[in-house]
């Protein structure tokens, strides 16, 4: 059996995805990262932007994250998170609304999620 990882997304209000993995990648303040089994302990903080996991079975998770922390030691990876959606909960017309709300209110942070959630749906 190949190498593998325990992931737990969280959201301040649920569990949004938990399983065995064999990639996740996240992007941090630093900058994208991949984390796989075997991985150097990890902590950082979460940016807005989509979260992909590649589960132990072949398929893939993508999840809309915006803020939050990553942690990983001993194979376990937790993405503890302010607000995270997967892929398939996005409404794609609902997104759309707010990012066009966004930009004529000028508010920059509600543009920038709102553009993370579209591509992320866009990944389903």
């Amino acid at each position: 059996m190949a190498a593998e990882l325990h992931v737990a997304l969280v959201a301040a209000d649920r569990e949004v995805w938990s399983g065995q993995a064999t990639l996740v990648v996240a992007r941090t303040t630093s900058g994208d990262i991949g984390v796989m089994p075997g991985h150097q302990p990890l902590l950082g903080v979460l940016e807005s932007g989509p979260v992909t996991i590649r589960t132990s079975e072949g398929g893939t998770v993508v999840a809309a994250v915006h803020g939050g922390f990553i942690s990983f030691a001993d194979d376990k990876l937790s993405l503890l998170a302010e607000i995270a959606e997967l892929s398939d909960e996005i409404d794609v017309q609902r997104a759309e609304q707010e990012l066009e709300r966004a930009k004529a209110e000028g508010d920059a942070l509600a543009e920038r999620r709102a553009d993370v959630r579209l591509r992320t749906a866009a990944a389903r």
